[in-house]
């Protein structure tokens, strides 16, 4: 049996405070319940999730780094690093692994900073504005492109 693909999930900055921190954006989910619903998409489509935060650029930087030979694809909600961290695009770069960039909040519906993305330079497809459901749907698409390379 082939091995399961395994898909990194990372959150970046603040998003340990999901739950608590401006709920009106963000949902009152908490980062342990997006986890537990990847996991169990994850577990549907037959995907290994490896899922994970820190609010720290190098911390993120070195687990993409590590992803390359290691997973099939990488998930990420950058926080704010989206709109500011070259270092996370280059690692995004490269690795050469498909990147699908999901936000909780529509970022095109808030302040003219967020509009602008690192991460979309180096993403296959971006998924913003629909709260824990995004993940959901870039799984998704992420098995979808794993499955596609497999079969080429």
């Amino acid at each position: 049996m082939a091995q399961q693909p395994s898909i990194l999930i990372l959150n970046g900055p603040n998003l340990n405070m999901l739950g608590t921190r401006e709920p009106h954006i963000y949902g009152a989910e908490t980062l342990a319940d997006v986890e537990a619903l990847c996991r169990a998409e994850g577990a549907r489509l037959g995907l290994e999730i490896d899922f994970r935060q820190s609010n720290h650029e190098g911390e993120l930087v070195t687990w993409i780094q590590q992803a390359r030979g290691n997973r099939s694809a990488i998930l990420l909600n950058a926080g704010a690093y989206t709109h500011t961290s070259v270092a996370i695009l280059d690692a995004l770069t490269a690795v050469d692994l498909p990147v699908i960039e999901v936000h909780l909040s529509n970022i095109f519906r808030r302040e003219p900073f967020r509009h602008h993305s690192y991460v979309s330079m180096a993403a296959r497809g971006v998924i913003c504005g629909l709260g824990s459901q995004g993940y959901v749907l870039a799984l998704q698409a992420a098995d979808r492109l794993v499955r596609a390379k497999a079969q080429s």
